[in-house]
């Protein structure tokens, strides 16, 4: 049996998303942010709402697009642009941590893995 940081945990219905935007949970006492992104082959992507830069949880405000079509969301404070598949910053040494997130049936899943 694998300890319960690898399990997947049910976060909410396909339903509760908003698509090319951001909603932000709360599993296990953190804060992360999900983006469904209609346009990607991925679609669901999750990382964690805080802002490094910024210092405030407000990534899953964030507005999300695309750079060399990598998808990317840009913090609502400063602007700085964060991968959606690896966390990175484009613009400084800071990262967003990445959680695994998949669609079973209607439901989001996330494991927790940090």
């Amino acid at each position: 049996m694998g300890n319960s940081s690898d399990m997947w945990h049910n976060v909410c219905d396909i339903d509760d998303l908003v698509e090319n935007s951001g909603v932000c949970a709360l599993v296990e006492g953190k804060q992360i942010a999900i983006f469904h992104l209609s346009s990607e082959p991925e679609q669901l992507y999750a990382v964690s709402n805080y802002d490094p830069v910024g210092k405030a949880n407000v990534i899953s405000r964030g507005i999300v697009g695309s750079i060399d079509d990598e998808p990317i969301v840009a913090s609502p404070l400063y602007k700085q642009h964060f991968s959606l598949i690896d966390g990175r910053c484009f613009e400084e040494a800071a990262a967003l941590t990445v959680y695994p997130a998949r669609i079973e049936g209607r439901q989001v899943q996330l494991q927790l893995t940090a």
